[in-house]
């Protein structure tokens, strides 16, 4: 029964269509840019935590782009792989997308691994504001299907932890409730749920 209901309304994928710009204009421009041309070959975007990256990583994982995520991350044995790496993608002519918490040279990662980093485009992602959060939402709730009252957007805005992959994971949650409950998706059914 679980199961079936799961399938009702399955995730949303993550497109660049459905990715909510905010003031990331230019940079959404160069990634259909770099998909589309030969005029770059790497890219690496960086921004906090709920600044889009990983929602573009899985936009542009259907296309033959390599995608390395999390560099700051990386210990030393892993960022010589990722260099030669880069070395293997540059003699081939092959694409590939990383992405880190911070510019290049702010992450004290080895020198050589972090020129890499800036080979190609470099763009920092800006966290959404809260109007931008709420139409992300909307259109979260829209590709899902769910029928919901602005109001519990709101609500979710104003009373819940405020990051976008919470809010998303908070409505799936809440839709899901819904469903086996056989309620509408309303304030109260939102507090019975979060409680």
């Amino acid at each position: 029964m679980d199961q079936l209901l799961l399938n009702i309304h399955p995730p949303a994928e993550k497109t660049l269509q459905n990715f909510v710009a905010g003031n990331n204009h230019e940079c959404l421009e160069a990634i259909n840019n770099f998909i589309y041309s030969d005029n770059n070959q790497f890219i690496y975007l960086w921004g906090g935590k709920g600044s889009g990256k990983s929602h573009l990583c899985k936009a542009l994982s259907a296309h033959k782009i390599t995608i390395i995520e999390d560099v700051d991350t990386f210990n030393e044995d892993r960022q010589i792989e990722t260099f030669n790496l880069f070395n293997q993608h540059k003699a081939t002519q092959k694409k590939m997308l990383l992405t880190g918490s911070n510019a290049p040279s702010y992450m004290g990662l080895r020198e050589d691994f972090s020129s890499r980093l800036s080979w190609g485009l470099v763009y920092q992602l800006k966290v959404l504001t809260d109007n931008e959060k709420l139409l992300a939402l909307e259109n979260h709730t829209k590709e899902k299907g769910m029928s919901l009252n602005h109001n519990v957007l709101t609500y979710c805005m104003k009373h819940l932890r405020r990051d976008l992959p919470s809010l998303i994971a908070t409505l799936d949650a809440l839709d899901e409730w819904s469903l086996k409950t056989k309620k509408p998706i309303t304030i109260p059914l939102l507090k019975e749920l979060v409680d």
